[in-house]
C-alpha cells in the first residue's frame, strides 16, 4: 500500500482495474440467480446509497488531508527561506572573518536544501542530507567562537538565528514525513470495493453495460490518483517548488 500511496500513476492502474473487477464480479454473482424481487432491489439501492456516500465523505476527509499535508510542507519551506535569509544578514554582526565563513556556508547549504525539495530518488537524496548535517555542524561551531570570547545580546541574536535555520530544517524533514496514514487508505479501498461489488450486482443487464460498468472504478481512480499525488512530496505532479530558497539563493549570490 505504502508503494502504491508513493506512486500515484501506479494508485490509479491498480485502483481501476481492482474496482472494475470488483464489479465485474459482483454482475457474475447476480447472473447466477434467477431474478431480483423488486423489494430487493429497493432494499439494495437504499444499501448502495448509504455506502456510496459513506466512501465520497472518506474521500473528501482524506483529500482534505492530503492538502493540509501539502500545505504543510508549503509553508515550511517559506519559513527555512526566511530563517536562512535572516541569518545571512545577521552575520554581518559577528567578525569579519566569521561572517565571512558564515555566509559562504550558508550559500552552501542554501543549495543543498534547494537540493533536497527537486531531487525525487533516495540514492541521490542520501549525500544530499549527509552534506546538509555537515554544514550544520560547521555553520554551528563558526557563529560559537564569538559567543566565547563576548556574551553580548547581539552575539546571542546570532547564534538564536543559526538555531532557527537548523531547527527549520527538522519541521521541513517532519512534514514531508507526515503522510495519510495507511489505514486511511485501507478503510477507502474496502469501502470501494464494496460499492463496486454492489453496483456490478445492481445494474441491469444491457448492451455494453461491461462500459457503465468501468465509470465508477474510472471515477474512484481518479480520485485515489489525486490524493496520492498531493500526498507524495517527491513522485507526483504536484510537488512543493523552492521558489522561496531558490529566490534566496539568486539574493545572496
Amino acid at each position: 500500500m505504502q508503494m502504491l500511496a508513493n506512486h500515484p500513476i501506479a494508485m490509479f492502474v491498480t485502483a481501476f482495474f481492482i474496482l472494475w473487477w470488483a464489479a465485474y464480479w459482483g454482475e457474475k454473482a447476480r447472473l447466477k440467480r434467477i431474478g431480483m424481487e423488486a423489494e430487493e432491489r429497493e432494499d439494495l439501492g437504499m444499501i448502495l446509497g448509504s455506502t456510496l456516500t459513506l466512501l465520497g465523505l472518506i474521500i473528501g476527509f482524506t483529500f482534505s488531508m492530503a492538502i493540509s499535508r501539502y500545505d504543510q510542507r508549503k509553508n515550511y519551506e517559506e519559513e527555512e527561506a526566511n530563517a536562512i535569509g535572516t541569518e545571512y544578514v545577521r552575520a554581518d554582526l559577528l567578525p569579519a572573518d566569521s561572517a565571512e565563513k558564515v555566509r559562504l556556508l550558508l550559500r552552501e547549504y542554501a543549495g543543498e536544501r534547494i537540493k533536497f525539495y527537486v531531487l525525487r530518488w533516495q540514492r541521490d537524496l542520501d549525500p544530499v542530507n549527509v552534506r546538509t548535517a555537515e554544514l550544520q555542524d560547521q555553520m554551528w561551531k563558526a557563529v560559537l567562537p564569538a559567543t566565547h570570547t563576548d556574551r553580548s545580546a547581539i552575539d546571542a541574536l546570532v547564534v538564536s538565528g543559526m538555531n532557527d535555520v537548523i531547527n527549520r530544517q527538522g519541521y521541513t524533514q517532519a512534514a514531508w514525513w507526515n503522510r495519510i496514514p495507511l489505514a486511511a487508505w485501507g478503510l477507502m479501498w474496502a469501502i470501494a470495493v464494496c460499492c463496486n461489488l454492489m453496483i456490478g450486482y445492481f445494474v441491469r443487464p444491457q448492451r455494453q453495460h461491461w462500459l457503465r460498468l468501468a465509470v465508477f472504478p474510472l471515477i474512484v481512480a481518479i480520485s485515489f490518483l489525486l490524493i496520492a499525488d498531493i500526498d507524495s512530496p517527491r513522485y507526483g505532479i504536484i510537488k512543493v517548488k523552492p521558489q522561496n530558497l531558490v529566490s534566496l539563493q539568486e539574493g545572496m549570490k
